[in-house]
């Protein structure tokens, strides 16, 4: 899969079933060359003149499923989901991926 693929997929949020809006840019790993979140731009409010809102950065362990044409995240706080978080996060987490 290429980045130009991620990008063209909505992104949405399966707590609210909120749409967050499309990929922007991912956060890297430069070390290990893995991908450790997806950032979604804010959202313009005028055909991209006035200012932009703030950006959500999504963790790569809350991605829940990459399908055909939508990417669904879980973003409720680790201790609702009991997700895996890598050590070194400084957080913890309780089950596993």
């Amino acid at each position: 899969m290429r980045i130009s693929d991620l990008q063209a997929k909505d992104v949405v949020n399966i707590g609210d079933g909120k749409r967050l809006g499309t990929i922007g840019d991912l956060d890297v790993d430069l070390d290990t060359g893995l991908i450790r979140a997806i950032i979604i731009a804010g959202q313009t409010r005028w055909f991209g003149i006035l200012g932009g809102g703030q950006e959500v950065v999504v963790p790569w362990n809350q991605i829940v499923r990459i399908g055909h044409d939508v990417i669904l995240v879980d973003l409720r706080p680790v201790s609702d989901t009991g997700y895996y978080l890598p050590p070194g996060s400084g957080k913890s987490g309780t089950g596993g991926y």
